[in-house]
């Protein structure tokens, strides 16, 4: 899965479409292997290379044949998991699902499956098995990860006399300022922004500056760097430059995944993204001048440097499959280091494994390094995996989406989801 920006999946097929999507059961066998579905996200290229390694997999060994099957239906796939037979035998999905997932019991845990193997869990990242982990059991394991740097713009950068990208907030603003412009019709460029909307720079930036989003594994909207982050936002843009000019200057913002993105365009100078944008870039816009640097740390905290917010892509078995055992075993092989790291190679996603974050096969992709790099660091944090996590995302992004506007303060809207969050189940 290319993490790009959170996205919303509406549920659109019915039951009868589901089973058809999903290919009816997964039991079976054929010429004396037992047969698998692996109902996956992912589509067109990026299922193209995730059929590349099933083909290994199968090729591989004489007891199991996997077929894959592009769903790109979240909730389609958690449908198919509330049925007495199983859909399919294993899936994937993004690590903040995990816990809500397992909170209803259609997740099969997997420590017994990791014990019986004396499986070594050791390698992978630490941010990502923190998402593959509910209430002390593992549910799910990561695939890939996805972490948020600063980019930038070098020319611009150079043409306002900016020599490096900012290393802290202050010269953050600073190059914010310097690198804003506006013409006779309003802004012409946002020095520091977003291509979709604050919602994930809050919460990145927020994470970067030794916040968290949850304590004590409940939401804690209103801690201190969490306010101090969107405030930042607000005072030297929204505030500065106006909320009906910045809401103007960004409804015309092109499509992200297009030449048309206004970071391509070169309508905003900075922006916080992740790995994905390294091809992205190269397929969009080829001839872009830019850079990946850690997202700037508070002045007065440069321990805090290096810290930023990191999710994992994961893999899991529905407790409704028919088939757990063969499903764990071609997950062990889809987690071996050499099938994650052509998948994440294919993908330009980061590998889930330590043992991967010096390869060289990533080299060829620009920039990429200082986001393999930051996986290294001990201040990169990951949203834990909890039920509540939707409707929290959703309760921050109404938040957020106020505070864009001027209607509220960022302590006063954070205030007001710490009130809501009491109601969460």
């Amino acid at each position: 899965m290319n993490k790009t920006r959170p996205v919303v999946v509406a549920a659109t097929i019915a039951g009868c479409l589901l089973v058809a999507a999903c290919g009816g059961g997964s039991s079976d066998r054929s010429g004396g292997k037992v047969s698998i579905r692996f109902s996956y996200l992912w589509t067109g290229k990026e299922a193209e290379a995730m059929e590349k390694v099933i083909a290994d997999f199968n090729k591989s060994q004489d007891k199991i044949t996997v077929t894959g099957v592009s769903n790109p239906d979240q909730q389609a796939q958690l449908a198919a998991m509330t049925s007495t037979r199983g859909a399919y035998d294993i899936s994937d999905s993004f690590g903040s699902n995990t816990g809500a997932w397992a909170s209803k019991g259609v997740l099969e845990p997997l420590d017994e499956y990791v014990q019986a193997d004396k499986y070594d869990l050791s390698d992978f990242v630490a941010q990502a098995m923190e998402q593959v982990t509910y209430d002390g059991k593992l549910y799910a394991t990561p695939i890939a990860m996805h972490s948020f740097m600063l980019l930038y713009n070098k020319d611009l950068l150079e043409e306002a006399g900016i020599k490096e990208p900012p290393k802290t907030a202050n010269e953050l603003a600073d190059a914010t300022a310097k690198l804003t412009t506006k013409g006779s019709g309003g802004l012409t460029r946002l020095g520091f922004g977003s291509p979709t909307g604050q919602g994930t720079d809050y919460i990145t930036l927020a994470m970067a500056w030794g916040g968290n989003w949850y304590s004590g594994g409940k939401p804690a909207p209103t801690a201190p760097q969490n306010v101090a982050a969107v405030d930042f936002y607000v005072n030297n843009v929204i505030k500065k430059y106006g909320a009906a000019e910045v809401q103007k200057f960004t409804s015309g913002f092109g499509e992200y995944q297009s030449p048309q993105n206004p970071f391509y365009q070169g309508k905003l100078a900075m922006m916080i993204d992740g790995e994905w944008q390294s091809a992205l870039i190269q397929s969009a816009a080829p001839k872009l001048n830019w850079g990946a640097a850690p997202i700037p740390y508070p002045d007065d905290h440069p321990e805090l440097a290096g810290g930023s917010q990191a999710t994992a892509s994961m893999l899991y078995i529905p407790r409704n499959s028919q088939h757990k055992k063969e499903a764990w075993e071609f997950m062990k092989y889809l987690l071996s280091p050499p099938a994650m790291g052509a998948f994440t190679e294919a993908l330009t996603n980061l590998p889930a494994r330590t043992s991967l974050l010096d390869d060289p096969r990533y080299d060829k992709f620009p920039n990429f390094k200082v986001w393999l790099d930051q996986l290294k660091s001990k201040n990169l944090k990951a949203l834990p995996s909890l039920p509540s996590y939707t409707q929290y995302n959703a309760d921050l992004t109404s938040a957020f989406d106020a505070v864009n506007r001027l209607e509220k303060s960022p302590a006063d809207a954070l205030a007001e989801v710490a009130g809501k969050v009491q109601g969460y189940e």
